[in-house]
């Protein structure tokens, strides 16, 4: 009686033993443009993508825009160094209105160096996306991007007015 069932135990374990040796020996290679930079990102004394002194994205929510005029204001994404709130009217979608800590990507600084546009006092400049943000303090973007053609360069403007943009420049 146990050598029958001995002899299903085995063939059921050595058939195991082969799915786990083939399947962890012939893993396939990622491909991915993204591969590298998930290796980079992930490994030990990598550089991390938001600065340590990045501010926090909850201290920026009291420098939005109040809902007015038939807009709603809608808090939308908050993390370390940004916040983002959606821009709705009539329901629909029509922007979205972020502040982001440049402290973790000094790119971003470029694009406003060479502006001889300003809003509220601070250099503006175009981003792609149908987008207009200004750079406050040398650090703090402040921008809006239409999601929806009617919402125009000319609203974007007058909502990136709407920011405390003052009370931004005195973040540290």
């Amino acid at each position: 009686m146990n050598f029958n069932r001995l002899r299903r135990i085995i063939p059921a374990l050595l058939l195991a033993v082969l799915l786990l040796v083939t399947s962890t020996s012939c893993q396939a290679q990622d491909k991915s443009p993204y591969a590298q930079a998930q290796k980079e990102s992930t490994q030990r004394g990598a550089t991390p993508a938001v600065a340590k002194n990045a501010e926090q994205g909850s201290s920026f929510n009291k420098f939005f825009p109040k809902s007015a005029d038939g807009y709603q204001v809608v808090p939308a994404q908050e993390k370390k160094g940004f916040a983002e709130y959606k821009l709705n009217k009539d329901g629909k979608n029509v922007a979205v209105m972020s502040i982001n800590d440049t402290v973790s990507t000094p790119d971003a600084q470029k694009k406003y160096q060479q502006s001889t546009e300003k809003i509220g006092g601070y250099p503006a400049a175009e981003a792609p996306g149908n987008a207009t943000g200004v750079l406050v303090n040398n650090r703090y973007q402040v921008k809006v991007a239409s999601r929806d053609p009617s919402f125009t360069k000319n609203d974007r403007v007058t909502w990136l007015q709407k920011f405390n943009l003052s009370g931004i420049a005195q973040l540290k």
